[in-house]
């Protein structure tokens, strides 16, 4: 009966459904380079590295960019990532389970969110990523 059919559905972790293609920049560059490492990259968010070890990650995405510079016309080649980035940022084991992630970033109220392993960035995964693909509800 009904039982059955939900036990065969695996549950899907971060790890199912991130996008593997993680692209780092420098905090000390300017938005400029950011958007052109994300248009040569094909991506929408940029994870900005870390100083020094004990040093958090940064994440710098297209809605920062807008938000703060490209809407008040700031320009782009004159100001930092690390001015607009957010940080630290939120992330999520590999291992969790997808409707945690959603719970998460949801609560946290941000869109996206890096999939840390053993300290290295593997992965992102986005909300558009847990609702749109196919087969993730």
């Amino acid at each position: 009966g009904h039982k059955k059919m939900q036990a065969k559905t695996p549950i899907l972790q971060a790890k199912d459904v991130m996008r593997r293609n993680v692209v780092a920049i420098d905090g000390m560059a300017t938005v400029q380079e950011a958007i052109a490492k994300m248009q040569s990259e094909n991506v929408t968010a940029l994870i900005v590295n870390k100083r020094d070890p004990s040093d958090a990650w940064g994440m710098v995405t297209v809605a920062d960019l807008v938000r703060e510079v490209i809407a008040p016309g700031r320009p782009p080649d004159d100001t930092n990532v690390y001015e607009i980035m957010t940080k630290p940022v939120i992330t999520v084991p590999p291992d969790m389970d997808i409707r945690y992630v959603a719970r998460l970033l949801h609560r946290v109220g941000v869109r996206r969110a890096p999939v840390e392993a053993r300290g290295e960035m593997v992965g992102m995964i986005s909300l558009s990523d847990l609702v749109l693909r196919k087969g993730v509800l």
